[in-house]
């Protein structure tokens, strides 16, 4: 791991960007809650909140940080048949979050194929990429 005692605590804030394809039937389902698991985007949301708060146990030698928030935002596409989620993580301390960020984003997607896969077989989830991130030294950056 990468040694950040000497680094000062400055506010950060990532956010990260992902999206499935999916029907837009399925995605009808989704937005009327009647997928057979259940609420779809409400649990796609905790499973990002559980997954952004687990990341350095699943990312070698990732820092535990303590993290201030983190918020799923689901935005359906009917007309395009996809669903994108954006995931934004917020910490006080040493190390950025974009990790964190991007692990929600990830976690959240597969969540949604888990619970939808008895509609559809064929969603594939897209392009997972940070979108912006602030604090630290090296400031603002945005895609």
């Amino acid at each position: 791991m990468v040694n950040v005692s000497d680094k000062p605590d400055t506010k950060r804030v990532a956010i990260a960007q992902g999206s499935i394809t999916i029907s837009p039937e399925t995605l009808r389902l989704i937005t009327t809650e009647k997928i057979a698991k259940g609420d779809v985007l409400t649990v796609a949301k905790l499973a990002g909140v559980m997954g952004a708060k687990k990341t350095s146990e699943l990312i070698p030698l990732c820092h535990s940080i303590a993290l201030d928030s983190i918020d799923l935002e689901f935005m359906p596409d009917l007309s395009g048949g996809r669903l994108t989620v954006t995931a934004t993580a917020a910490s006080t301390g040493k190390t950025g979050v974009e990790m964190e960020a991007l692990t929600a984003c990830a976690v959240a997607l597969l969540t949604i194929y888990d619970m939808c896969k008895s509609a559809e077989r064929g969603m594939v989830i897209g392009e997972i990429k940070l979108m912006e991130k602030r604090g630290g030294q090296s400031g603002l950056w945005k895609r």
